[in-house]
């Protein structure tokens, strides 16, 4: 199997994975579902999609870079989807708190 078809199947299923996340933010209602359904685009879409560049460039620096970004979009993905549901905890806090008054 040449590299080329690896970085292929790697591409489709990252870019599979990022088109399933924006659907079903589109459809889920709230914001605690779509922030679930956000969090596999974070985390597994965009790094196989770095995964995919790195291969299809071959061995090397930029190969490097590549596989250096997708880690930090997977770890910064996640992290982003806490700090966001922490937010969102927060905000209805507050309102809850407001409605009270």
């Amino acid at each position: 199997m040449s590299r080329h078809t690896v970085a292929v199947a790697l591409l489709c299923a990252g870019t599979a994975v990022l088109l399933l996340a924006a659907l079903a933010v589109a459809v889920l209602p709230g914001p605690y579902l779509r922030l679930h359904a956000l969090s596999p685009a974070a985390a597994l879409g965009a790094p196989l999609v770095a995964l995919a560049l790195a291969v299809d460039t071959g061995p090397g620096r930029a190969a490097v870079k590549l596989l250096v970004i997708g880690l930090l979009l997977a770890a910064g993905g996640t992290v982003t989807t806490m700090a966001i549901g922490r937010a969102t905890v927060r905000a209805e806090q507050r309102s809850d708190r407001e409605d009270a008054r």
